[in-house]
């Protein structure tokens, strides 16, 4: 069981990183605009050696659509119900009797579930909308590693669930309890 939460633990922490990581930087997206790379982020987009918000003038066809806020708002919201899972995660390790018919190992699970659900969300939103509509405006263009380390968290965060509702799994069979009906 320690190692199931062990494991979904580590699982866990590093998809928190990840998610932070990607959230935070600004190669979500990389193009050629001008004869000269340019690239973005959930934040801000780049060109030409200068970096600008994503509300910036500049960028004024970027301002109307809502999906950067849902985008940004997901992936934010999958990096908080990660924490709150790594949380519970640390405190499965200790046994306190007056938690006897809350287990956080489940609870930790059902976190890292509903991480993995925001980060699906935000992922396919951005995905979708570049795709079909950022993909035709620039020619040249890719998804970049900020991207991919979002996705890298989707899997890493699915795996902690996996792991911590194994642990329920086997507490729940080691002690011979089930839900009670």
């Amino acid at each position: 069981m320690h190692s199931f939460m062990g494991g979904g633990l580590f699982c866990a922490m590093v998809g928190n990183i990840l998610l932070v990581v990607s959230m935070a930087t600004d190669y979500w997206m990389q193009y050629r605009l001008s004869g000269s790379f340019a690239h973005q982020g959930l934040w801000r987009y780049c060109m030409s050696g200068k970096c600008y918000m994503q509300t910036d003038s500049i960028g004024c066809w970027l301002k109307s659509l809502t999906y950067w806020n849902a985008t940004r708002a997901l992936m934010i919201l999958s990096g908080m119900s990660c924490f709150a899972g790594i949380i519970a995660g640390i405190l499965s390790f200790a046994h306190f009797s007056a938690f006897e018919r809350f287990n956080r190992s489940f609870a930790a699970g059902i976190m890292f579930f509903i991480s993995t659900l925001f980060v699906l969300l935000a992922m396919a939103i951005y995905t979708g909308v570049t795709v079909n509509f950022l993909g035709k405006r620039f020619g040249d263009w890719r998804f970049s590693w900020s991207y991919i380390l979002g996705w890298v968290a989707l899997l890493m965060t699915f795996f902690a669930g996996i792991f911590y509702m194994c642990a329920y799994r086997m507490h729940e069979c080691r002690t011979g309890g089930g839900p009670t009906r």
